[in-house]
């Protein structure tokens, strides 16, 4: 992975240096310093660049990890959800509440519980 960073850093670099050149209308190779110098940045930023995306990653990893845990700590004692047991499942009776905006919310009892017994 390494490798193939470096080549795609170095042929941006190059490609950039001989564009600004071709827009400038000069000799594509003028200032043959100025290619390697382009060179060595677009490796330095492809490298960079590779680095930031591995360390994005596991970052990324660490906080989906924390937030699975939160969830867990927050809605699950004991490796069940609180008061929705098996044996504790009743036949749902839809209560529609109409608040004062007339908006519609489902009660206790709403079907949407019959998914988690």
């Amino acid at each position: 992975m390494v490798f193939s960073a470096t080549v795609v850093g170095a042929l941006l670099g190059l490609g950039t240096q001989m564009y600004s050149n071709a827009l400038r209308k000069l000799p594509y190779m003028r200032h043959p310093w100025e290619h390697v110098v382009g060179m060595g940045l677009g490796v330095v930023f492809v490298n960079q660049l590779v680095k930031w995306d591995a360390q994005l990653e596991q970052d990324l990893d660490k906080m989906l990890q924390k937030a699975k845990e939160a969830n867990e700590r927050r809605y699950f004692v004991n490796g069940e959800l609180p008061g929705l047991s098996p044996l504790s499942c009743k036949i749902p009776i839809i209560k529609m509440m109409i608040s004062a905006s007339g908006l519609m919310s489902f009660g206790r009892d709403s079907p949407f519980l019959l998914l988690l017994c």
